[in-house]
């Protein structure tokens, strides 16, 4: 059984670490360097770097606060913002990124995908999903259900909404060629209240790559949870590590306690 991953997530905005609550009310959280070396030594076992206006702001990432990072950490490194093409994929790997998240650009070009994973490896491309939860106004006859639930995606950071049903994004960023999945629920991120275990599980069984669940992480059982019940292959988290609520090390150790395979 491959081991679960339990990775801290830097939301980037302006050259500083921020966190908010469903994508609003950013606060600040420290200098992105620092805080990477932390977790670099706590024993994280990924970093995930996001700049969160670069596509709103049509800018691409910030590389030398990439490049900064990359050096001074020695663990998997994905990094994800204002990414158009092969060439701004390809400059970031030469910072030192291991991994590549896209999400608005995948939306607009989906054959960006292909690209990417066909020139880089699909192992070193990750297309992240932002998702809101909506009630289907289509009735399902045969199950006799009158609703089913189902989460549209969202690009920009949130900002734009689109006609994609995340479920069945997933599947076709996966088709042609993602190597992961990192899923954010937007009705959860910041709120401490658990991770969406519906929309996990929905999209960890329609694809056969790992999902990465995010948004919502405040307790321990939380992630045990997503983990486990959700079928999450790692679970992604940012304010309860930012603001020292729990360390790596104490995630880790409560879910080896309750029988999960983890890396301590």
């Amino acid at each position: 059984m491959l081991a679960k991953r339990i990775i801290p997530c830097l939301d980037i905005k302006e050259g500083r670490v921020v966190k908010g609550i469903k994508f609003l009310g950013l606060r600040d959280a420290g200098s992105p360097v620092e805080v990477a070396k932390i977790y670099d030594k706590q024993g994280a076992d990924e970093l995930v770097f996001l700049d969160i206006t670069a596509s709103y702001e049509n800018r691409k990432t910030l590389i030398d606060l990439v490049e900064d990072i990359a050096t001074n950490i020695y663990m998997p490194f994905t990094v994800g913002g204002g990414i158009r093409d092969i060439q701004d994929i390809r400059d970031l790997l030469n910072a030192g990124a291991d991994k590549i998240s896209i999400n608005t650009a995948a939306v607009k070009y989906p054959e960006l995908i292909n690209q990417a994973s066909s020139k880089f490896g699909s192992q070193c491309i990750v297309v992240a999903i932002d998702a809101k939860s909506v009630q289907s106004t289509e009735y399902r006859v045969q199950s006799e259900k009158p609703r089913t639930n189902q989460w549209q995606v969202y690009i920009n950071g949130g900002r734009t909404p689109t006609e994609l049903e995340a479920v069945n994004w997933a599947k076709e960023a996966a088709r042609l060629g993602a190597g992961e999945i990192l899923l954010t629920s937007m009705d959860y991120d910041g709120t401490k209240d658990g991770y969406d275990l519906a929309l996990t599980k929905a999209v960890s069984e329609a694809v056969n790559i790992p999902v990465i669940a995010s948004g919502g992480a405040g307790s321990l059982e939380h992630f045990y949870q997503v983990l486990v019940n959700a079928r999450a292959d790692a679970a992604l988290a940012a304010s309860i590590f930012h603001y020292a609520e729990y360390s790596l090390k104490e995630v880790k150790e409560f879910l080896r306690d309750k029988g999960v395979a983890i890396r301590l």
